[in-house]
């Protein structure tokens, strides 16, 4: 799936297990999971700071959340502090997150 916000297009490169947003030709953030049964733990998000402000962060999460629950064999373990905050601001995909 790709997804654009703005001039952010992410796709999913399963097999470096990571979101990529690209901004023209330049990446401009990812965010990396690692996959488990039943479960997608996202570790880590990072911007560039060139990037930061321009939504690159939101659309790494709102795409990877909404592939996560168009596909429907999953639930999410937010270890990244980031998709975490993000969660928690959207109340629409908290239902995505794994019970502790």
């Amino acid at each position: 799936m790709t997804s654009m916000a703005d001039d952010v297009v992410v796709t999913n490169n399963e097999d470096e297990h990571r979101y990529g947003a690209r901004i023209g030709d330049e990446l401009a953030g990812f965010a990396e999971y690692t996959l488990g049964q039943g479960l997608i733990t996202f570790t880590h998000t990072e911007v560039q700071d060139a990037f930061e402000g321009r939504g690159v962060g939101s659309a790494l999460a709102r795409t990877a959340l909404d592939e996560v629950r168009d596909a429907g064999e999953r639930k999410v373990r937010p270890l990244c502090p980031f998709i975490a905050k993000w969660i928690e601001r959207h109340p629409a995909y908290q239902d995505l997150v794994a019970p502790h």
